[in-house]
């Protein structure tokens, strides 16, 4: 006769492990959740909050040189009308906060996270009116390359190099290489003119224009020269005296040396 099996009272050994996933799964979708929640709040410009937390972020790291309203000091100038995307590419390119006085800003690792640096760029749009963040749809590059190399090479090859890769200007001062600068940043340039750089407002260049300028670079980004070392992209004159000065120099040292063995 069978006799019923007995039941222990354990669990199954991979009752615990089942558990505790399900324990870590639902943890992690509600923080996913209210962190995702939070960064919306964060990056909403006409948030309160999100000018509050900008407004602490300028007072500990920005008021030294601008003042604590930003109206600027003997130090730093007034960023009152600068707008949003004066402080987006200044701090998102990492130019501010300075590390020393200088003849300009140089690029460096960026200080603050991206929500951080959205939030000092709002809160310096909301104490008075500037040029804001451009959309996306005008910093992607989808635009007419063609036209873009046109109004590059108008306007900004003198300073930048027509192929983006920067130049030297005078007491120190330098215009940077376009080849790594994001959609973004590059619009937001050309709308605020940040140190040497002319302001290029609508009415100079248009937004579908400045759009066609960024679809160009980024062309020239994603396109690198296929003859190999580019020479600063300074062009055929430059890479022709490096072959005559070392090209030569080499042929002729070669016919010194075996001219000595010779002998």
């Amino acid at each position: 006769m069978n006799r019923p099996k007995r039941r222990t009272g354990r669990r199954h050994p991979l009752a615990t492990v089942a558990l505790l996933a399900l324990g870590l799964v639902f943890t992690g979708g509600a923080y996913a959740a209210i962190s995702t929640g939070t960064a919306q709040a964060e990056a909403d410009p006409t948030s309160q909050e999100t000018i509050d937390e900008g407004k602490k972020l300028f007072q500990a790291n920005c008021a030294t040189c601008h003042g604590l309203d930003a109206e600027g000091t003997a130090t730093g100038p007034s960023l009152i009308g600068v707008g949003a995307a004066a402080v987006d590419f200044q701090v998102g390119t990492g130019r501010m906060p300075m590390q020393a006085q200088g003849p300009q800003a140089p690029v460096k690792p960026v200080q603050f996270t991206d929500d951080q640096v959205k939030q000092l760029a709002y809160y310096v749009a909301s104490l008075g009116p500037g040029p804001d963040i451009p959309d996306d749809h005008l910093a992607n590059g989808g635009g007419d390359a063609a036209n873009g190399a046109e109004l590059f090479r108008i306007n900004c090859a003198m300073c930048h190099n027509v192929a983006g890769a920067g130049g030297a200007l005078t007491e120190g001062k330098y215009a940077p290489a376009l080849t790594e600068t994001t959609g973004v940043h590059i619009y937001e340039a050309m709308v605020t003119g940040p140190q040497n750089m002319p302001v290029f407002n609508d009415l100079n260049i248009s937004p579908e224009d400045k759009r066609d300028i960024i679809t160009y670079l980024k062309y020239v980004q994603d396109n690198r020269s296929p003859g190999g070392f580019e020479l600063g992209s300074l062009g055929p004159v430059a890479e022709g005296l490096f072959i005559w000065i070392f090209g030569l120099g080499a042929v002729v040292a070669i016919t010194v040396w075996i001219t000595a063995k010779s002998n």
